[in-house]
Formats: C-alpha cells, sequence, structure tokens
C-alpha cells in the first residue's frame, strides 16, 4: 500500500531536508536524525514501533510544523452510539468484539468469527484480531520479516493468497505478546485495503488513512485518524 499523498520513503527524502536560517543546526540534526529512522521503517509495519516512539520524542520539537497539529485540536465529537479515537487510551487497551468480523479476498471468505478483540489506541481506528481458528489458514502463510511494538512484542507477518492471487505482508499476529495482551496470541489482524472487503457486522469497513497502520473505520468511530497527512506528529 501507499501513503494517500505522502510516502515514507518520500517523507524521509524529500519533505525532511534540514531548514535552513538560524536555528539550522538544532533543527537539522533533528530533520537528519528523523529521516534517518524512517527510512529504516517498514512502511508494511503494523504498529507504532519502537524507532517511530524514538523519531517521536527525539525530533518531534523540531518537525512539529511539518508533521501538524494535534489531531485532538481538530477532535469530532462523537454522536449517540458513536466514539471518539481521543478517548481512546495509550497505552491501548484490549477489547472482545461482540460484532461479528469478515474478511473477503479473491471471492473467498478467508476470516469469519465472533470471537475477535480489538486493540484501542489513542488517534487510531480499531484494530481486530481474529483467532486462527476461524481464519482459512490455507489461505494465509507465514512472511519474512518482523517488527516490534513497544505495547505488544514482537510481531509475525502473513501473507494472504487464494488461487493465485497474492497479498503479501498484509496481516500480522503476537505469537509471545506481553502480558496485557496474551489474549490475542497467535490471533491476526490484516490490513483493510489490500482485502475485498472487511466487515464489523454488516458495515463494510474502510482502511485506516495512509496505509502505515491498520485499524479499520466504520461509522462508529469518529476522529480525526493517525495515517493521513500531517498527522505523523500526533
Amino acid at each position: 500500500m501507499t501513503m494517500a499523498t505522502i510516502g515514507i520513503g518520500s517523507l524521509a527524502s524529500r519533505s525532511l531536508a534540514p531548514p535552513r536560517g538560524a536555528a539550522q543546526t538544532q533543527l537539522g540534526s533533528q530533520f537528519t536524525s528523523t529521516a534517518a529512522l524512517l527510512q529504516g521503517l517498514n512502511p508494511r509495519n503494523c504498529e507504532v514501533t519502537s524507532s517511530f516512539r524514538s523519531l517521536s520524542r527525539r525530533g518531534l520539537t523540531g518537525v512539529r510544523a511539518l508533521m501538524g497539529t494535534s489531531g485532538k485540536q481538530q477532535r469530532v465529537e462523537p454522536g449517540p452510539g458513536q466514539e471518539s479515537v481521543w478517548d481512546y487510551p495509550r497505552p491501548p487497551s484490549l477489547q472482545p468484539v461482540p460484532e461479528r468480523i469478515r474478511i473477503e479476498f479473491n471471492s473467498k471468505t478467508i476470516a469469519d468469527t465472533t470471537r475477535a478483540y480489538r486493540v484501542l489506541e489513542t488517534s487510531h481506528p480499531p484494530v481486530y484480531y481474529i483467532p486462527q481458528e476461524d481464519i482459512q489458514m490455507e489461505f494465509v502463510q507465514k512472511a519474512q520479516g518482523s517488527s516490534f511494538c513497544e505495547w505488544k512484542g514482537n510481531a509475525t507477518y502473513w501473507t494472504v493468497q487464494v488461487e493465485g492471487r497474492e497479498a503479501e505482508k498484509v496481516g500480522w499476529s503476537y505469537e509471545n505478546p506481553t502480558a496485557p495482551f496474551r489474549a490475542i496470541k497467535s490471533c491476526i489482524a490484516f490490513y483493510a485495503a489490500p482485502m475485498d472487503a472487511c466487515y464489523v457486522g454488516d458495515e463494510r469497513a474502510q482502511p485506516q488513512p495512509g496505509g502505515f497502520y491498520g485499524g479499520w473505520i466504520t461509522s462508529k468511530v469518529v476522529g480525526p485518524f493517525k495515517g493521513g497527512p500531517g498527522s505523523w506528529g500526533w
């Protein structure tokens, strides 16, 4: 997947050029380290990695104008039956999902469950984790590579392949998650965009903007959502 307007690679190579002027030395150093970190990130990463957290801590003061103002300042107030992602916690929380969760790819239902969990984190739409028992695992294979989430641990990636059509590294799981997330051990979450359709209940979910994060957006969740242009500092 590519970023909606600005990709990780282009952000690192073009947008994070050191600024000119009196503050060039100080801010230039921050911009350079930020660009290096971004170039080292896999744009398919599922979560906020320790590298990106480090980027935020060390470079945020220098790139605040570039990254955009706080999304909380643009908060959309939720209506009846809705949730605001700005009411979600950080560190994130884990909740069981009462709705039926389904995923379709290449005319096949590759996942169908009423036992999913969702991870809720400030500024992000929910990420849904599905037990492998409710996934058609003949269509899902482990992929190379991994990443580290400071909240959940080391992530394993998964590729979906159905009758000759393949979507590489579109799923991820935690085989040995941290204690607060033990309930999602070996459960797999999927990016919505590469799938033909993802459903929460009867509603078709939309992907979190930008292509970097893996949240699903429904009418029950309001933002603004992290991931799009100008939101990297949130």
